[in-house]
């Protein structure tokens, strides 16, 4: 499960050391841990990672397939959890020391600036591949952070960005060596600490409102 650890004034969100899926306890520990780092006083940031060969696979399929019945509340869930991340009034850094799928590269986006490893893992979004439509909030959130270009490759064609590509492509911010991944996302999150607070949330919520009222919004969340 993930566990918040704090490093001077950088929080650190570890996501797990499996494939980290969407599985609501998981969702519901997360979504606990930005509340903490929302809470907190005084200047600080937050950097999330992961431990092993994922950051993470995305929606927990197994799950969602055995609980048809709460497909909606479960879409709702993750669409809250994406406008939570995505509005925090914090800096926030991923940093994507392996696999980074479907919604978990979503939840990346969700993220104020990445950092990927350059050598080996992915990031993709691989809906189009799975039969599996982009919901509204989520092609909101996506064409919110990428450049339209970007956004339609990745959208389109499921496309596998290494880290290389995906800086190239302006979906991460850094491509860096295996052992430098979660010290440089510490590093980006260290310099904005005196940037969190009321003012920065409210850029955020105003520079975004598109999106996050779509996020937001649990009228139809499947479309």
């Amino acid at each position: 499960m993930p566990s918040l650890d704090r490093q001077d004034n950088v929080f650190v969100l570890d996501l797990g050391d499996g494939e980290n899926r969407f599985h609501p306890d998981w969702i519901t520990a997360v979504s606990a841990a930005l509340e903490e780092v929302e809470k907190a006083e005084g200047p600080r940031a937050l950097v999330t990672a992961a431990t092993g060969k994922f950051y993470s696979n995305g929606l927990d399929l197994d799950w969602l397939f055995a609980h048809a019945d709460r497909h909606r509340d479960y879409v709702v869930s993750v669409h809250e959890l994406f406008a939570r991340m995505l509005s925090l009034p914090v800096v926030t850094v991923a940093a994507l020391q392996g696999h980074t799928f479907a919604a978990g590269a979503m939840f990346s986006l969700a993220h104020d600036f990445r950092v990927m490893r350059a050598d080996r893992g992915y990031w993709c979004l691989p809906e189009a591949d799975i039969d599996i439509p982009f919901t509204p909030a989520m092609s909101a959130l996506v064409q919110s952070r990428l450049a339209p270009q970007t956004a339609h490759e990745a959208m389109l064609t499921a496309r596998r960005y290494g880290g290389a590509d995906a800086a190239a492509a302006g979906i991460v911010d850094r491509a860096v060596g295996e052992d430098a991944v979660r010290s440089t996302a510490v590093e980006i999150a260290r310099a904005q600490l005196n940037r969190a607070g009321d003012t920065l949330g409210t850029i955020k919520a105003r520079m975004y409102a598109p999106a996050l009222a779509t996020l937001r919004d649990t009228a139809d969340p499947l479309g």
